[in-house]
């Protein structure tokens, strides 16, 4: 028995391969049915997001596992062939599969690290898969200490504490200037896409109004609706910004369009209220010079990029620590994988032989009959000491190795050449159903549409 994963992310495919192979939650079911029903796989889950399609499974043999993940990875869509399909496909095998699935949860192998996202995603995922009874014992406690895992990264580091955004980082730093948000207003001066991105956040954020100003009108209100807002053609722009404590402004102006001494009257109107500016324009809108003034704060995009970079040092330093974590949970988790199968195979080795010479033992006395008490006695033990002395070399190998890194294969080695069969229990029968409840409930989001 092994885990395995078989996937590809935005690592390794461009996203009109992944878009092809991505799963509908519709269909997911049956997919689920699907995987389970391969040759060799016990239990199965499958993640499929807008940036990655995994499938991680519990597997009789490696290698028949691997070749039966990769086959129904390329059945998905008609038109995407197995060769087509491999060389963006990767693969994980016991230890090395635990942490990609600790790291994936844990946002460590995300586009962006520290987002909170694929957590829900994961978390959905396994919920689905339990829904369908594909997974037992063995993925049910694999899930839950995931869950867990990736709970104590966000609580234990700061990996999702700095922006690293242009947009976002233009709201931690309207944090900074305003105490609370609730009670600021914005003004968007024209519509790009980053300008809208960064209201969006400061609307999350809860600001009290969002008004607009721009020369297409019809964009205007369009996001003024989307805000619930105000729309306001751009020669309202100056008097916006007097009732404004957030302004972002983004057109398409080869030209200063706020300049020092408009600056001057607007915050001498606001009676030196304080003023949070962002200028995302490239070639920039808002005069630099009016920084120059009390109470105005003015960011470009070159300063919002500092600090994003900032930043993303950062969480990479947070995202150190939270290797850290994972290494040692997955050594817990992958020493408990491991006792699953030593124990029971050396006792279905010793079991096979104590039936193979107790079977021989009865052919050879039946053939001989006028056996003495003494004769039969020394017959048996010839014959246990026989099989001991052949059994103990194996028997060693498998205690010493059983928490080695390639504990998994010596047992499934010696399963293979002893001709063991595999555990009668099913493991798509929720054998231990206290496996299926996450070790730390995670207080992270649902996943967004992906």
């Amino acid at each position: 028995m092994n885990i395995i994963i078989v996937g590809l992310s935005h690592k390794t495919a461009p996203v009109e391969v992944r878009e092809r192979l991505a799963i509908a939650e519709k269909k997911l079911a049956e997919a689920l049915a699907r995987l389970r029903a391969l040759p060799g796989v016990q239990e199965g889950l499958i993640v499929s997001t807008c940036n990655r399609v995994e499938v991680c499974a519990i597997v009789q043999e490696t290698e028949q596992g691997f070749e039966s993940v990769r086959q129904f990875l390329a059945s998905i869509h008609d038109s995407l062939s197995h060769e087509a399909l491999a060389p963006h496909l990767y693969g994980y095998v016991a230890a090395e599969a635990i942490r990609h699935l600790f790291r994936v949860a844990s946002s460590l192998d995300s586009m962006v690290v520290g987002e909170p996202q694929i957590l829900g995603q994961i978390k959905d995922a396994f919920e689905e898969a339990m829904a369908c009874r594909a997974t037992g014992l063995v993925l049910n406690k694999v899930m839950s200490k995931t869950l867990f895992v990736a709970k104590r990264v966000r609580t234990e580091t700061k990996i999702a504490e700095s922006a690293v955004s242009v947009s976002y980082a233009a709201v931690q730093l309207a944090k900074k200037i305003f105490r609370k948000l609730e009670e600021t207003s914005v003004l968007l001066i024209g519509a790009g896409e980053m300008a809208e991105l960064a209201a969006r956040h400061l609307v999350a954020q809860g600001v009290s109004r969002v008004a607009i100003c721009s020369r297409h009108q019809a964009r205007a209100a369009s996001l003024a609706r989307e805000f619930n807002g105000e729309a306001f053609g751009l020669e309202a722009a100056r008097e916006q910004m007097i009732q404004s404590d957030i302004v972002i402004c983004s057109t398409g102006a080869q030209h200063f369009l706020i300049q020092y001494d408009d600056m001057a009257r607007v915050i001498e109107a606001r009676l030196n209220r304080p003023i949070f500016l962002i200028d995302l324009s490239v070639p920039r809108n808002i005069d630099p010079r009016v920084n120059e003034l009390d109470n105005v704060f003015l960011y470009n995009v070159d300063d919002l990029e500092s600090v994003v970079e900032a930043n993303r040092r950062e969480r990479e330093r947070e995202a150190e620590r939270a290797e850290e974590i994972i290494t040692g949970e997955m050594e817990a988790m992958v020493r408990w994988l491991k006792s699953l199968d030593v124990v029971p195979t050396i006792v279905a080795l010793r079991d096979k032989a104590a039936a193979i010479r107790r079977a021989e033992r009865e052919k050879l006395l039946g053939r001989l009959k006028d056996l003495t008490p003494e004769q039969r006695e020394a017959i048996d033990r010839f014959a246990e000491s026989l099989v001991n002395k052949l059994l103990h070399g194996p028997l060693v190998a498998l205690k010493e190795e059983a928490n080695s890194a390639n504990g998994v294969l010596y047992v499934e080695a010696a399963r293979r050449l002893f001709d063991l069969q595999p555990p009668e229990s099913k493991s798509g029968e929720l054998t231990d159903q206290s496996a299926g409840q996450p070790e730390a409930d995670s207080a992270e989001p649902k996943s967004e549409p992906s």
